[in-house]
Order: structure tokens, then sequence, then C-alpha cells
């Protein structure tokens, strides 16, 4: 008997051992199903024996005891989203952007990293040496109204902020490109629908100087006259309208609600 105590003495001594060679123990945490990634010590089901320390090993449950423990799922952790860039090119449809970076790759199974940069469509009306640019946009181009919120800062900013005024448009004709585009800076193309009635602000710099119009805004047209738009950011987003009415009085609603760029 006391040769048998001691015996199992000695086995209990070495159980910590033997469950310290796990994956924190050998430093292995390894993506997919890697047989390499092999250790021995104990297993969730009570067994001790070669135990694995990938990814696959929770569906085939063969971790080792300490996987979940030395190898948590970590996702990707970006940062907030910067300030949009200005257009790419003055005086022509180009696009901006915004950018945010990767604060921590994703590990072990986690969240796979989002899009790290984003770009918008635009028109800058100045040149790179402060001239106003001069061609006319036609047909009308288009962008969601929140986009004015940035661009009256900036038009106050530089003191240059005029008064401006809403078009109402009805809606007539609209390609299945509006509807079909994915991108998060193209969401607002949704609310673009045939029938509609939409309400177009134009405000500083794409009233222009001299007319006091934005380009595309119908004014002069006739009743009922089909008149051209596109949606910038998605080219392939265009259609027809009828002016309806021009409201000096601006007061677009937060839905159905656009900008002339």
């Amino acid at each position: 008997m006391p040769g048998r105590a001691a015996a199992l003495v000695l086995a209990l001594l070495a159980l910590p051992r033997r469950a310290a060679a796990g994956c924190a123990a050998l430093g292995l945490c390894c993506p997919g199903r890697d047989p390499s990634c092999l250790g021995t010590g104990w297993r969730p089901d009570g067994s001790y024996g070669p135990c694995y320390c990938d990814q696959a090993c929770e569906h085939t449950l063969d971790c080792c005891h300490d996987y979940a423990r030395a190898c948590p799922v970590m996702p990707c952790v970006v940062s907030q989203w910067s300030v949009w860039s200005g257009c790419a090119e003055p005086c022509k449809t180009t696009y901006r952007v915004r950018r945010r970076h990767v604060i921590q790759e994703p590990r072990n199974g986690g969240e796979v990293c989002p899009p790290l940069e984003e770009r918008a469509g635009c028109v800058e009306y100045w040149t790179q040496q402060g001239t106003e640019c001069k061609q006319s946009l036609i047909p009308a181009l288009i962008t969601t109204g929140g986009f004015g919120k940035a661009r009256k800062k900036r038009a106050a900013d530089d003191g240059n902020e005029r008064v401006g005024y809403c078009v109402e448009f009805q809606l007539v004709a609209i390609t299945p490109a509006c509807l079909h585009s994915h991108h998060s800076y193209t969401h607002w193309m949704q609310y673009l629908r045939e029938g509609h009635t939409v309400c177009v602000e134009c405000q500083h710099p794409a009233l222009d100087s001299k007319s006091l119009h934005c380009y595309g805004d119908g004014s002069g047209s006739k009743k009922n006259q089909l008149l051209h738009w596109q949606a910038v950011g998605n080219p392939r987003c265009r259609g027809t309208w009828k002016r309806i009415r021009q409201l000096d009085a601006c007061s677009c609603p937060s839905v159905h609600s656009f900008l002339f760029i």
C-alpha cells in the first residue's frame, strides 16, 4: 500500500506539468486546420494525449485544454474615418476620399478588417490658382443633401457664403443602377424613386456668382419639359425629371433631399 500511495502522489504531482504542455506553453495559435500545430496535454473531453492549437480544433473537439484562453478570438479594430479630402481635380466631376487605419489586426478567426478607404463623387468649382471654373455642368449633377453641411461650413469659413435656394422636381425616369449600388457613400441613391418629388438645394460653390443659379436647375425650361440629371459617385445612376417650382426659402426634408454639385 505505501508503494501504491507513493505512486499515486507522484502521478498527481505530474499532472500540472503535463497540463502545462498546452498552447500557451508551446506558443502556438494557428489559423485554419494545421496538423503541425500540435501539442500534448489534456483535451476538453478529459483525455490526455495529442491536442491541437489551430482554429479547426474547436470543430473537431481536439483542442488543447487552454486553447480558448491562449488563443482568444480578436476582431479587427479600425480607427474612425478621417475627414473627406478635397476633390481629386478641379473643374470636373471626380471624387473625394476618406480613410481609416487598422488599430488591431484580426487574430484566431476574428472578424476581418472592413474597407479602409471610401470614395464619393464631387466637383470642385475653383482652380488651384483660386479662380472660379467656367464650364457649364449639364446635366444636373446631384449628391446627398448631407454633403451640404460640410460645404456650408467651408463657405462660411472662407467668407464666401451666398444665399441659395431649393428646387422641387418630380422624378420621371431612373436607371436600375441607382438601386443596385452597395457602396456606403451611394446609399442615398435608394431614395430616388420614379414619381417621387425631390428637393434639391443650390448653394455655394455650385451657385454661379454671375447667374446666381446652379447649372442644370431647369431655370428657363418650359412647363413639363424633361430635364436630365446624374448622381455623382455612380455615373450609371441617372435619369430625367420635371421642374415643379423654385423655393427661395429653402427647407428641404431630411429624406428625398439632395444637392446640386
